[in-house]
């Protein structure tokens, strides 16, 4: 990569921008008689937002409001005393660059909060994450708590050092109280499907024996709850092996799973509702390609 290069461009290309946003303030100013800003999203709590470093001290995550936490990413750039950190090539002080000398770069998140890769900046150049991307023999790493979205670990960077996200990895909180915090934590994403209604044209009504799917898990979870009804109408109360709202009937593919007649025999009409959940990394999904009900008199 061709650092110098990159850097001028940014310089350049912030100066030009920082006259761009004085005309347009005049603009709105004498126009419409004041400028409303739209301040962009970011996941990063609004209280705990920094980091530390001997020589450049505090990095802040917050103040930018452009910093977000993704299953597989970071975006956005921090704040400190050496200017702008950018975490992403395509969300830079200066937009996407991922085209540019500087290559396609990022500070990645493997799903379960473990950060690796790189970040930059114009004045100290490339900032670690971890240690096995930058080849190192000895071991670092940034991490986020998967269940509390805390920041952990330290980053590397050859001009200035160590760079801590959390006051407990030194155990200084007692006098500096201070670490990243985002909104996101690892955690799946869950789809709902409700199927149509089944006619099992038994007009005594049926027995609804087993239900069954086929497909692959990938790393997630699938689960059903059925609603039987003697009427077309319903209504349609979706229920798991207990006979409860808050149960499901969960098994992998090309497994048999009975049901529980109690709640449904003698039933004539019947429909079933799929869970179908992502793993914590919202990276795989199960795949599911047929779904089937048994019944009989």
């Amino acid at each position: 990569m061709d650092i110098n290069i990159f850097k001028k461009n940014l310089r350049y290309k912030n100066i030009f921008a920082f006259f761009i946003a004085v005309m347009l303030f005049f603009v709105g100013y004498f126009v419409f008689g004041y400028l409303n800003l739209t301040r962009a999203a970011t996941n990063i709590d609004s209280i705990n937002y920094w980091a530390w470093n001997d020589t450049i001290n505090w990095v802040d995550f917050y103040s930018t409001n452009s910093v977000m936490v993704y299953a597989n990413r970071l975006q956005g750039y921090a704040s400190s005393s050496v200017g702008y950190i950018a975490f992403n090539c395509n969300s830079t002080p200066i937009g996407d660059i991922c085209a540019g000398p500087g290559g396609n770069w990022k500070v990645s998140n493997d799903g379960n909060g473990n950060l690796s890769g790189w970040a930059w900046n114009d004045a100290i150049g490339w900032i670690s994450f971890d240690s096995v991307t930058a080849s190192s023999s000895y071991p670092y790493q940034v991490a986020i708590n998967s269940n509390t979205g805390d920041f952990s670990g330290w980053a590397w960077n050859d001009a200035i050092g160590w760079i801590s996200f959390n006051c407990a990895d030194t155990s200084i909180c007692g006098t500096s109280n201070f670490y990243v915090k985002t909104s996101w934590t690892s955690a799946p994403i869950v789809g709902y499907l409700y199927s149509s209604i089944f006619d099992t044209q038994v007009s005594g009504g049926a027995s609804i024996n087993s239900i069954m799917w086929k497909g692959n898990l990938d790393g997630g979870a699938v689960s059903f709850q059925v609603a039987s009804s003697n009427d077309s109408g319903g209504p349609w109360n979706y229920l798991g092996p207990d006979g409860s709202a808050s149960s499901f009937y969960a098994a992998g593919s090309g497994v048999i799973m009975p049901i529980n007649l109690t709640y449904h025999n003698n039933q004539r009409y019947v429909r079933y509702k799929v869970v179908i959940q992502s793993d914590n990394s919202q990276t795989q999904t199960p795949v599911i390609n047929d779904i089937i009900i048994n019944w009989g008199l």
